[in-house]
């Protein structure tokens, strides 16, 4: 018998795993919260699966993500990033790669970590929703709403409440597997 699957990842098979491996499973370690932040980010405006079809590629361009060595990336860099045929090249959203890691060394270096910054906006419980379909998944909550903004103040771009929505889902944040997905109760 087929698993029941939340209906977005399709029959796609890197979707499936992406669905069945990582989606809603909640991240507390620093790198991978920043490689999923620097992700949502380069998203906006695209599908998600063109992300994950150039993940490998992003992490080999960004130093596997490392975000001390991106905090400190200059011209050169950012060109060369900009010629890399691999990844989405977007002068913006290249540009806020790098300022995003420097506000996120500051925000570890006053809270300790990103992740118990992060976390602490759902007092560190990831929120469990019970939708019946994923037409029911909102796009923003209040949450979402709060830490964009929060992150915006700490100098953080490209990261509107819908990018902050689908980080919270992507590092477990929120569980919004439907309920009848196999992963619900799972995650």
């Amino acid at each position: 018998m087929e698993k029941k699957r939340c209906n977005w990842c399709g029959t796609d098979p890197l979707y499936m795993e992406y669905h069945d491996k990582e989606w809603g499973v909640p991240v507390y370690d620093d790198k991978k919260l920043f490689e999923f932040l620097i992700l949502e980010t380069f998203q906006a405006g695209l599908s998600w699966i063109t992300i994950l079809r150039k993940r490998e590629n992003f992490r080999a361009a960004l130093d596997n993500f490392d975000f001390r060595k991106i905090s400190k990336y200059n011209e050169t860099k950012s060109e060369e990033l900009l010629q890399n045929a691999g990844i989405i090249r977007n002068k913006l959203k290249i540009k806020a790669t790098i300022s995003n890691a420097l506000a996120f060394i500051q925000i570890q270096e006053e809270f300790g970590s990103f992740s118990t910054y992060i976390w602490s906006f759902v007092n560190n419980v990831p929120i469990k929703n019970e939708w019946n379909n994923m037409s029911d998944v909102p796009a923003t909550t209040k949450i979402s709403d709060i830490i964009s903004k929060d992150l915006k103040k700490r100098g953080f771009k490209f990261v509107g409440s819908t990018v902050i929505y689908a980080h919270m889902q992507a590092t477990g944040m929120v569980n919004d597997h439907i309920k009848d997905c196999f992963r619900y109760q799972q995650v």
